[in-house]
């Protein structure tokens, strides 16, 4: 198989751990109850909603309107977000490096939010030097799967699709990409990533 020219990453599950339940440690005494609070707020909704370019200010107003009292741990989150990435992914790093020095062009797409962004990288500097562009989903007002986000990062950096291998832990997201005409990995492990890799050329 030909070798691939541009290798594009997602982050959250990939590279970085995200525990959404570690932002509320300091308010529930159990994960569970921190688990079962966050069902009952929908945060997963919520939180696509943040992804998608909505700020935390509106967000919060948001989960007090529809949750009432139930919503005031919310108000924190942005304090405590940094808390919830704090583990990176086994190995995957160390591929990501391995293929900058072979410099291969690296790039990224994201869901993240606007406002929580700024503590991923400071959190991991090196996301603003190994990659070329990130589309943070966040601070484009849109989401993968949409098409229009694996475009605005091929338009940016004056990629063609065909050229381009997109890596995501989310199916729907994986695919997302082969239909706008990249190739694409499901992550699931950094020894199955590596594999894929090896198998395109990119890694020994």
């Amino acid at each position: 198989m030909a070798t691939t020219k541009n290798v594009i990453f997602d982050l959250g599950a990939v590279l970085i751990e995200w525990d959404a339940a570690l932002g509320f440690s300091d308010v529930f005494t159990t994960r569970d109850a921190a688990e079962d609070w966050l069902r009952q707020i929908d945060f997963a909704r919520w939180n696509r909603l943040q992804d998608g370019g909505r700020s935390f200010a509106d967000g919060l107003a948001a989960a007090k309107a529809e949750h009432g009292d139930l919503a005031r741990h919310m108000a924190h989150y942005l304090t405590t977000f940094p808390v919830t990435i704090d583990k990176t992914v086994p190995g995957t790093w160390e591929i990501l490096e391995d293929l900058a020095a072979r410099d291969v062009p690296l790039y990224a797409i994201t869901n993240w939010a606007a406002d929580t962004w700024p503590a991923a990288l400071e959190l991991y500097p090196r996301l603003g030097t190994v990659f070329r562009d990130i589309v943070v989903s966040g601070q484009v007002a849109l989401l993968k799967p949409e098409p229009a986000i694996y475009r605005m990062l091929l338009d940016r950096n004056g990629l063609v699709a065909q050229d381009c291998l997109f890596i995501d832990d989310s199916l729907p997201n994986v695919e997302g990409a082969r239909a706008v005409g990249m190739d694409a990995i499901h992550f699931t492990d950094a020894e199955a990533l590596a594999a894929e890799l090896a198998a395109r050329g990119l890694f020994a």
